[in-house]
C-alpha cells in the first residue's frame, strides 16, 4: 500500500464525506494545527474507511461489521448512503450514545459479548452464514486507505506541519496517516489501552489490556496485522498518556476552543501538552465526538 491508494480513496469518497477543516492555534505559547475530524459526518474519521470499503469493490447486497461504536456508526451510515442494509455487532458495554446513533442510521444493532473481540467473532460468523460483506474496523487495505484521506487533507491544507499525531485503537487511522500524511507519525494511546505500543515493543501484534475512559473508541485488544506492518516499516513513534492527562486535554479543548469531543479525540493533545511530541509544528487529529452532550 502507498499514497496512491489514499488518492484513489479520496476520489471515491468525495461525494459523501466532508473535507473537514484544520485550525491553527496557539496553546501555552506554542503553535499547533488541529485537524477537526470530529466534524465529519457520523462524528468521526471512521466514515472515510467505511465508504472506501463499500465503494472499492463489487457492490455488496448486505453489510456486516463489529465495533465499539464509531466504526459501526460509520458503516451504518455508509450503507444507508449507498442504499444497503447493514448489521452492526457491538459489545454489551457499548456507550448508549453510540448504540442509539447506530440504530438511528438504519442498521440492525446486535449486542454481543463483553468485549470488542467477542462482537467481532460474532460478526464474522454472521458474514460467513449470510454471505454479507464483512467490513473490518481497521485491518483491511480499503479501510486503511480511506482513513488516510484525513491526513492527506491536513497535509494539503497545512503543508508546513512536520509531525502528524493520532490516537490509536486497532491502528487503522495511524497506518492511514503514515500513507496519506507524508510526515513522521506519533501514535498516542492511553496507558492501559495500548495495542500499538505493546506490539511495537514486542515486534509483533500481541494482546494488550483494555482499560481506559477512552476504551469505547480505542479499545482494540490487538493491533491489526496490516496496520502494524505499516507502522513498523515507517518507524512510527509510540507515546502513552494517562486517563487523567487525556481528560484534562479534553477539557482544555472545550474551555479554550469550545470543541466538544469524546475522550479518545483528546489523546493527541494530551501527549503534545506533556511534551512527548517532537517537531516544531504538529498536526493533531481530533478524531471524534460521539459522546452524550448535555448543555447546562
Amino acid at each position: 500500500m502507498d499514497h496512491l491508494d489514499v488518492a484513489a480513496a479520496a476520489s471515491r469518497i468525495a461525494p459523501y464525506a466532508r473535507r473537514t477543516p484544520v485550525m491553527r492555534a496557539e496553546i501555552d505559547g506554542r503553535p499547533v494545527v488541529l485537524k477537526l475530524e470530529h466534524l465529519q459526518r457520523t462524528g468521526s474519521f471512521k466514515l472515510r474507511g467505511a465508504l472506501n470499503a463499500l465503494l472499492g469493490g463489487e457492490r455488496p447486497t448486505h453489510v456486516v461489521t463489529a465495533s465499539g461504536g464509531n466504526h459501526g456508526l460509520a458503516v451504518a451510515t455508509a450503507a444507508r448512503l449507498l442504499g444497503l442494509p447493514a448489521t452492526v455487532f457491538v459489545p454489551e458495554s457499548v456507550p448508549e450514545a453510540k448504540a442509539r446513533r447506530i440504530e438511528a442510521a438504519g442498521a440492525k444493532l446486535v449486542r454481543h459479548g463483553a468485549t470488542y473481540g467477542a462482537a467481532a467473532a460474532a460478526a464474522l460468523g454472521e458474514a460467513a452464514d449470510t454471505g454479507a460483506l464483512h467490513v473490518p474496523a481497521f485491518d483491511q487495505p480499503l479501510v486503511i486507505a480511506g482513513q488516510g484521506t484525513c491526513a492527506a487533507e491536513a497535509a494539503e491544507d497545512a503543508p508546513d506541519v512536520d509531525t502528524m499525531v493520532v490516537a490509536a485503537g486497532g491502528g487503522g487511522l495511524a497506518a492511514g496517516t503514515v500513507l496519506g500524511g507524508g510526515r513522521p507519525v506519533v501514535v498516542v494511546e492511553p496507558e492501559n489501552c495500548r495495542s500499538v505500543h505493546d506490539a511495537l515493543a514486542a515486534g509483533t501484534p500481541v494482546d494488550a489490556p483494555v482499560e481506559s475512559v477512552a476504551a469505547s473508541a480505542l479499545g482494540a485488544t490487538r493491533v491489526g496485522a496490516l496496520p502494524f506492518e505499516i507502522l513498523r516499516a515507517a518507524d512510527a513513534s509510540s507515546v502513552l498518556v494517562s486517563d487523567a492527562e487525556l481528560l484534562s486535554a479534553r477539557d482544555r479543548l472545550w474551555e479554550e476552543f469550545r470543541l466538544a469531543v469524546e475522550p479518545a479525540a483528546a489523546v493527541p493533545l494530551a501527549a503534545w501538552l506533556a511534551g512527548r511530541v517532537p517537531g516544531e509544528l504538529a498536526c493533531l487529529v481530533v478524531c471524534g465526538a460521539n459522546t452524550d452532550w448535555t448543555p447546562a
